[in-house]
């Protein structure tokens, strides 16, 4: 496919790079341009402007929140304007339900199509091409998008004909994710506390009952405090954990533990967390237990 790809963070260049290696036609976006560099080596062509990465027959975004989405999607050279009728906007980003609603009134009234298909995976799995990709729009929509979605990752997920089904469920699934991290912070902080050594406890729980991807590499950062570079960092979980408990208003349904989660990233981030991966919200639970954590965090 004739493919442009907005937005080469952490996740963005490692999917760009796997979109080469299937041997679609790339062309790739980026705000600083220093990160096309790599890519137009692998192959991908360079694009100057928004408008340069919407001229094939889908575009796929990938950008830190609502505010950043927005300002390449509307606008006179912006991804609506520049893309042609009946083309794909694909949004691998996680955003708001509101704004996911949004954009799939605004592509309609411009003739195009809006699938949402956000990842779940840390920036190592996107550059092994094995993200999981939740899905959701008008299923001719998603039926040519596949081959996109099957270079990026190691499955595909659909949940729906209305894209806001899946920024749904990646906020879900965001919300579980902290709630494991904060679970394990205070269980290691606990056991810390008792004299265990945090890695043979870890060890323990990964071996027994807990064997899920996210307990050994959430539990593994926490042992060996490793929080930078950021796989995943701070603000943006904080902005997501934000976004779940909109949703839970507009949808009534009560969230506790996700106010619990916003209040904890917010402390890690008026602590000088900015960029530390969320995982190092487990230096709370170990100040609040007496653990002292090392290296502290910044007051």
């Amino acid at each position: 496919m004739k493919v442009g790809l907005i937005g080469l963070g952490n996740m963005g260049s490692g999917m760009a790079a796997n979109l080469l290696k299937a041997g679609h036609d790339l062309t790739v976006y980026n705000r600083t341009p220093d990160r096309l560099k790599a890519l137009v080596q692998q192959g991908a062509h360079s694009a100057a402007q928004v408008a340069d990465a919407c001229q094939g027959d889908a575009v796929i975004t990938m950008l830190s929140d609502d505010a950043a989405l927005e300002s390449v999607v509307f606008g006179d050279r912006g991804v609506i304007a520049s893309l042609g009728a009946n083309a794909i906007h694909v949004s691998a980003s996680t955003i708001s339900i509101e704004l996911a609603e949004r954009l799939t009134t605004a592509h309609a009234n411009s003739g195009q199509r809006f699938v949402a298909a956000p990842v779940f995976g840390r920036p190592e799995a996107a550059a092994a091409a094995r993200l999981f990709v939740v899905v959701a729009g008008a299923p001719e929509a998603l039926d040519v998008c596949m081959p996109l979605f099957e270079a990026i990752g190691q499955r595909t997920f659909r949940v729906g004909d209305k894209p806001q089904a899946a920024t749904l469920v990646k906020l879900s699934g965001n919300f579980l994710i902290a709630s494991v991290i904060e679970g394990l912070s205070e269980a290691m902080a606990l056991v810390a506390k008792g004299g265990i050594d945090q890695h043979q406890y870890l060890d323990i729980l990964t071996s027994t009952l807990f064997t899920a991807p996210l307990y050994k590499t959430y539990g593994g950062l926490i042992a060996d405090k490793k929080f930078e570079p950021a796989g995943f960092a701070a603000p943006l979980a904080h902005k997501d954990i934000r976004l779940v408990l909109a949703a839970s208003e507009s949808l009534r349904a009560p969230m506790p533990l996700a106010s619990l989660l916003q209040n904890r990233l917010l402390t890690l981030i008026a602590r000088g967390g900015e960029s530390l991966d969320w995982s190092a919200i487990s230096q709370l639970a170990a100040e609040d237990s007496g653990v002292v954590p090392e290296p502290p965090l910044r007051r």
